[in-house]
């Protein structure tokens, strides 16, 4: 017998729907502090316990809900920010469903205190399973404060499928990090299982804030985006070829100020970098893009994290041309730490780590091993320990040895290497941008340059002022070649070197209609390429400076990426492969060259633009400065 068709009821209807808003601990993370931004807020507190599904703590000072509209504000589809459907293409603030508080109390346990500025009183109200438990008045400061207890309570089939309390608490801190970035204006505060995490400054500086939620090194090491063409801006940072990471979870993006995840984003930044970044390596940025009119759409998904762009195309050329432009004429070179061996590289935030007590037969070790540790260091002199002068390293040896208790005694208290201030991140961004006008690229330096030789037959030593500079000679002449040959592409000035005898290639039916439709194209190049009978095509002529490339497999590594050239610029991706066959005409490592034939190289590197990476992002050049020198030979000890 078929099943009558019936109403559902109210709770199992709200339950429905809190299933499209509230994922997680995160999500009901993301909702009230969102509202808490539209509120005008100036100071925003989140503190979670048991990964936000025991508690979680929201506290604002800002607007607050009027006593007469807090019960309103928890029915669905109630909201402040529009009226109309009309109002969906221009709303700009982060909260406007109506869906999130209404959402939150049918599967949790809720408690609100919130106040308005011009109440005498506030208001306190609980509200369980979507069911009012107490409605009152209450003495409470301005603003907000949501307290949501025991998450899925009445839904245990959700419940099971959250992660750990960790992991749920992870997730909950990346969202509330990226909502910081992108109000610097706010101080965000978060605490986790009665913790301090993190607090943003709230002076409107977003380099301040990347520094207090990601660390010096990474504050440190930002190229400033300012891009601006028509009705979109591009602003924010990128981060040096030091920062490049392993995937994309370092590329953020705010969209008309909120925070979305863009694939078409994401190529856009990778190919404005392309040529700055290894292979298998991301860029780090945090980019806000901003659009007039009605450009963008974000009203995709509940989430509210996807954004659908009215002209994709022109948003990608303009967003890979900033990228590019942001990160030309810039000096990046790496610096070498001698006494660990490799470039200096973004290391996350320290951690903290607890000491604890050691038993009596160690204490004499353990002193001993201390003093010996941190003497070797002031000679070792690390990214970490060169902060200490040398008196602060021996002081320190005696606050460290003279405070040791060896009674077994309560677990000491946690000790967290402070980094230094916001306002130090600024005097490194003054010191660097002094270092780059006078840096490698200069009139000056140019001038300046001491080619000292070849070693390995693969890199050449190079003085200037108080630092060694390492060329590798291959990843050097491949960026010579690519950029000689995107110039004469670019003024049209190939040449067409003959080849006798022509050689014959077979092709697919694919690659022969992508070679009869882009013809014209390799005509331009260089090629002289005619139909030999069926599908075999006689390749007469080359591009004239690709002539010591096996002329069939340039061709043939050419229209071999026809599958990826779908909803492209096909002439354009032909020049830029054929330019990076240019490198396969480099000279190699282990080939001795004359000091003549160096210089020639060096000078022309270095009127390039950016002759820093090679074409496929691998460093061109690294230094070592003399001061790592003398202490490697310990004439400094500081």
């Amino acid at each position: 017998m078929r099943n009558a068709i019936l109403p559902l009821k109210q709770d199992t209807i709200d339950r429905i729907a809190a299933g499209e808003v509230v994922e997680r601990p995160a999500s009901v993370m993301k909702e009230l502090v969102e509202n808490a931004i539209d509120a005008e807020s100036t100071a925003i507190s989140v503190e979670i316990e048991g990964g936000g599904i025991d508690l979680l703590r929201i506290t604002d000072n800002g607007m607050g809900i009027p006593y007469d509209q807090v019960q309103t504000a928890f029915l669905r589809h109630t909201t402040s920010k529009i009226r109309t459907a009309e109002d969906l293409m221009t709303v700009q603030s982060l909260g406007f469903r109506g869906e999130a508080l209404s959402s939150i109390s049918a599967v949790s346990r809720v408690e609100l205190f919130t106040k308005t500025e011009e109440e005498m009183v506030g208001s306190h109200y609980q509200i369980e399973g979507s069911k009012e438990i107490c409605f009152e008045e209450i003495g409470t400061p301005k603003g907000t404060t949501f307290l949501i207890r025991s998450l899925f309570y009445n839904t245990p089939a959700r419940r099971k499928f959250l992660k750990s309390p960790m992991t749920e608490g992870n997730y909950i801190r990346d969202i509330l990090e990226k909502l910081a970035l992108s109000h610097p204006e706010i101080s965000f505060k978060f605490r986790q299982n009665r913790q301090d995490k993190f607090q943003t400054p709230g002076n409107g500086s977003l380099k301040d804030t990347i520094y207090s939620l990601y660390g010096r090194e990474v504050a440190g090491h930002l190229i400033p985006v300012d891009y601006v063409q028509g009705d979109l801006q591009l602003k924010g940072f990128l981060g040096e070829s030091i920062l490049n990471r392993g995937n994309r979870s370092m590329e953020i993006f705010y969209v008309n100020g909120r925070y979305v995840k863009s694939s078409i984003l994401s190529k856009a930044v990778e190919q404005g970098a392309s040529g700055f970044v290894m292979q298998h390596q991301y860029p780090m940025c945090i980019l806000f893009l901003d659009y007039g009119g009605q450009e963008v759409d974000v009203n995709v998904h509940p989430t509210k994290q996807d954004v659908r762009f009215t002209d994709e195309p022109y948003t990608f050329d303009q967003v890979a041309t900033a990228i590019h432009e942001a990160l030309v004429k810039r000096e990046d070179i790496r610096e070498q730490e001698l006494a660990g061996q490799q470039a200096k590289s973004f290391a996350p935030p320290k951690r903290e780590e607890k000491r604890t007590p050691m038993p009596e037969p160690f204490q004499k070790e353990r002193l001993a091993a201390m003093k010996e540790a941190i003497v070797a260091s002031i000679h070792k002199d690390t990214p970490y320990e060169r902060q200490y002068s040398y008196r602060q390293k021996e002081s320190l040896v005696k606050e460290e040895t003279s405070s040791y208790d060896p009674s077994p005694a309560v677990e000491e208290e946690v000790y967290v290497e402070e980094d230094p201030a916001p306002k130090e991140v600024a005097l490194m961004d003054a010191r660097k941008g002094s270092y780059e006008q006078m840096g490698f690229l200069s009139e000056e330096a140019k001038q300046s340059h001491r080619l000292i030789g070849q070693v390995f037959e693969t890199y050449w030593l190079i003085e200037y002022k108080d630092c060694l500079y390492m060329v590798d000679q291959h990843a050097a002449h491949e960026k010579v070649l690519y950029e000689r040959t995107m110039a004469r592409l670019k003024n049209q000035e190939m040449t067409t070197q003959m080849v006798s005898p022509p050689v014959i290639v077979s092709l697919s039916a694919k690659e022969e209609e992508a070679l009869l439709s882009h013809m014209q194209a390799f005509t331009s190049l260089g090629f002289e390429i005619e139909n030999f009978g069926g599908r075999e095509y006689a390749i007469k002529g080359v591009p004239g400076n690709l002539f010591s490339i096996d002329p069939k497999a340039l061709f043939t590594d050419i229209i071999s990426n026809i599958d990826t050239w779908a909803n492209e610029k096909t002439s354009q991706l032909v020049l830029e492969k054929v330019a990076s066959m240019s490198c396969k005409a480099a000279i190699k490592g282990n080939m001795k060259i004359s000091a003549r034939e160096m210089e020639a190289l060096f000078d022309e590197m270095m009127t390039l633009e950016e002759p820093y990476h090679c074409p496929h992002g691998r460093p061109t050049i690294i230094s070592f400065s003399r001061t790592d020198l003398d202490r490697k030979f310990k004439r400094i000890v500081n």
